[in-house]
């Protein structure tokens, strides 16, 4: 039976979903290796829509994260409170304000925020199992909230975004767009894509990696 990854999505865009790009480039490498997926989305309300051409956000219009997260995994995606650990051997976050605003309230709150309770939940199955965990871009802010402290992660170089990770009580770790940082002791690995990257092929070198080592850490 080959290995399966859940991946966990949050919309569909940049700036108030999943980065496409970034959960594309997961997808395929993992289709690459011969690895199974699944993808998951909350089944909630978006905090808000912002039209990608202005940057502005869309007044009035309201969207929902699974429905919109549906847009890029083909139609092929499940409630994320449908997630169980034990159906997977790891799970990958992709990036995206997404994250930031529909997973948890990063944007708003910073050091302050919270994280949302379903995604805590799937989350601590996969960690009490020690199955690895990969997250991506602004993605790995929320590691101290969702696994606990101490656990070694990469955001690039935002010295905003790293000290915030740092005042949550997490270990923020420079690194290079095409590089990672794996936490070899909690099974966590990160990696800056978007955060830092000017070109797709910046990411793809990165994304390429994270999930190479998941790959890896599922044999172990």
């Amino acid at each position: 039976m080959s290995k399966q990854v859940a991946v966990i999505l949050s919309g569909c865009g940049v700036f108030d979903g999943s980065e496409i790009y970034e959960t594309t480039l997961t997808l395929l490498r993992l289709d690459q290796l011969g690895i199974g997926y699944r993808c998951f989305a909350p089944d909630i309300e978006q905090h808000h829509v912002i039209d990608h051409r202005s940057g502005e956000v869309a007044e009035g219009e309201t969207r929902n994260v699974l429905t919109e997260s549906a847009r890029l995994a083909r139609g092929e995606i499940s409630p994320l409170a449908e997630l169980a650990a034990d159906d997977f051997d790891a799970v990958i976050l992709p990036g995206g304000f997404g994250a930031a605003k529909n997973l948890s309230s990063f944007a708003e709150a910073g050091a302050g925020m919270e994280v949302l309770g379903e995604l805590r939940e799937a989350l601590a199955g996969f960690f009490d199992a020690r199955k690895p965990i990969g997250l991506m871009c602004i993605a790995p802010v929320m590691v101290p909230k969702l696994l606990g402290n101490g656990i070694a992660v990469t955001i690039g170089h935002d010295p905003g975004v790293s000290g915030a990770i740092s005042a949550m009580g997490g270990l923020h770790r420079t690194c290079g767009v095409e590089e990672i940082v794996v936490d070899f002791e909690n099974r966590v690995v990160t990696t800056p894509a978007y955060m830092l990257a000017t070109r797709i092929s910046e990411a793809a070198t990165g994304i390429f990696k994270l999930v190479d080592r998941i790959d890896e850490l599922m044999d172990r």
